[in-house]
């Protein structure tokens, strides 16, 4: 059994889905109940209440960890999930890190993330890393305003970086699930091109067939908004980022097709497939 933390996200819903559909037996953990595909097994569990994995974990070979906001609670203790895996008989962890853990690796939220990631490299168990860009998912902050305004509002708008596709994402992550020849990889994972934000806006025009007009925010405005979503630190690495990307951070890596075989998405591809929450 393989058991998917964050199961109804961007990322954990495709995952769930892809181990289904190749016949793994799956338990989908999140903190609210919702249909699941046929089959998969699902379990209420918050990641900073330890006990509250406990039943999800019970005969698990192989844990997908994405921590989230979890990782920044006060009360939060990830690197004891990796311990309460190996100690209830799971063999193997993929680990959901970020990309700036190498490429801004003194970022609060970088720092804690390392120290996750050196908890599991000591853990004995089997193991692989991956290191994800932004994500294109993140335009869907953009949908209401969308569909009611035909704007799209974000800061920094002529600066670009490879966004990535979750869906690319969770392919990564199954193959490292089910194939022994990726323990021990550290996967950075980008989309095939450089886009701003401006660019995403018109890519979501060209796939409406409708105008969007772009607006541009400043940090301070950028910052309230993220806020409001995520913890304070989080929204500063992000907009650090965002504003001035370093070189590694506009790199494209090769290692959604070294994994897969084939290129990572483009943005307008993701656009195409989630089009409907923009209407």
């Amino acid at each position: 059994m393989i058991v998917v933390t964050g199961a109804t996200g961007n990322v954990g819903r495709p995952l769930t889905q892809a181990l289904a559909e190749a016949g793994e037996q799956v338990t989908a953990v999140s903190r609210r109940a919702v249909a699941m595909p046929d089959g998969v097994r699902h379990v209420a569990a918050d990641l900073a209440e330890l006990t509250s994995l406990t039943t999800a974990l019970d005969g698990a070979k192989a844990l997908f960890l994405l921590l989230s906001g979890d990782l920044h609670a006060p009360e939060a203790r990830p690197t004891d999930i990796i311990g309460l895996a190996a100690a209830g008989g799971v063999r193997r962890v993929v680990l959901l890190s970020s990309q700036g853990v190498a490429t801004r690796p003194l970022g609060p939220s970088r720092v804690a993330m390392r120290t996750v990631e050196d908890a599991l490299r000591e853990s004995g168990l089997d193991w692989a890393v991956l290191r994800p860009g932004g994500f294109a998912s993140n335009a869907l902050a953009w949908a209401e305003s969308v569909r009611t305004q035909g704007m799209v509002a974000a800061p920094f708008g002529d600066v670009g970086v490879p966004v990535v596709d979750p869906a690319d994402i969770a392919e990564v992550a199954a193959a490292c699930l089910l194939d022994d020849r990726h323990t021990g990889g550290v996967y950075e994972l980008t989309g095939p091109e450089v886009i701003t934000p401006r660019q995403q806006a018109e890519a979501i025009a060209a796939a409406l067939g409708s105008p969007v007009r772009f607006h541009e925010l400043t940090r301070g405005e950028a910052k309230a908004t993220m806020t409001q979503f995520v913890p304070m630190e989080l929204a500063d690495d992000t907009l650090d980022i965002i504003s001035a990307p370093n070189p590694a951070e506009l790199r494209i890596s090769p290692d959604v097709e070294r994994v897969l075989g084939r290129a990572p998405h483009p943005f307008n591809g993701w656009v195409a497939r989630n089009i409907a929450a923009f209407r």
